[in-house]
């Protein structure tokens, strides 16, 4: 299992449109990927489970991602959150 740590930077915090880029990232690979804000844990590939996060600006989130390509999984989605949020 692989593991990722990011602040949301967005001054939006994780709102529709990269919401719905996150899960269409996400569902490029085999492998479980969750967001973790707090003690809510979610399906990276379910954005209505995004949503509900609620990750504003400052908020911390906890990507992880578990299978076959977990690797490339963290990589992708690491970048995409470092380019979008």
């Amino acid at each position: 299992m692989k593991e990722f740590r990011y602040v949301i930077t967005d001054d939006l915090g994780i709102h529709a449109r990269p919401a719905g880029l996150l899960v269409k990232e996400a569902a490029l690979f085999q492998s479980y990927i969750k967001i973790k804000k707090g003690e809510k844990e979610v399906d990276a590939k379910r954005i209505f489970g995004i949503m509900g996060l609620a990750a504003k600006k400052g908020d911390e989130i906890l990507l992880t991602a578990e299978g076959a390509d977990e690797d490339e999984a963290i990589a992708a989605i690491t970048e995409f959150l470092k380019a979008n949020l």
